[in-house]
């Protein structure tokens, strides 16, 4: 056997959304690409919401979803990975909170608490977001923020996001 040594695999959390093209498809290619990338597994994936957009009106609902994965990656090569998969849906960065093809976020990585200038985890606004929480509570209701010591059931139950999300039928 090689002498290399064994990276642990964490728990990771990726959310997914897309409001411009064929939404749903945009959601399955990005979850087949992470899948397929060396080093990441995904292991769930939430339901598919329709979520009304955050920031401006002038655009069409999203499709949003949460997948767990298990990841030997390190966070910036996951953030990497994520960024790779949004280029390949021609995600393109025009105006903040914008449209877009596809949008994933790492969410959270393991229980681990990141604050570097090209990464934060946990995501410092997925406690305020409803169409990030709905999915990850349907995931792992019982997980627990690593900042704000409360499960993802709680932090939703007390969300006063008024925006909708609904599952996709």
């Amino acid at each position: 056997m090689g002498g290399g040594r064994l990276t642990p695999w964490l728990t990771a959390y990726l959310a997914l959304g897309s409001n411009l093209g064929d939404r749903l498809d945009h959601l399955r290619e990005a979850a087949l690409n992470l899948a397929g990338m060396a080093g990441v597994r995904v292991v769930a994936a939430s339901a598919i919401y329709r979520t009304e957009p955050v920031g401006p009106a002038d655009q069409p609902d999203y499709a949003n979803q949460v997948l767990r994965v298990e990841t030997a990656l390190p966070p910036e090569a996951l953030l990497a990975a994520a960024i790779t998969t949004e280029r390949r849906a021609g995600r393109t960065r025009e105006r903040p909170d914008g449209p877009r093809t596809l949008d994933v976020d790492l969410l959270f990585f393991g229980e681990e608490i990141i604050a570097r200038q090209q990464l934060v985890v946990p995501h410092p606004r997925l406690h305020r977001r409803r169409f990030v929480l709905v999915p990850m509570a349907e995931l792992d209701p019982d997980f627990v923020h690593p900042v704000l010591k409360r499960t993802m059931a709680e932090l939703l139950a007390a969300l006063a996001d008024p925006h909708r999300v609904a599952p996709w039928s």
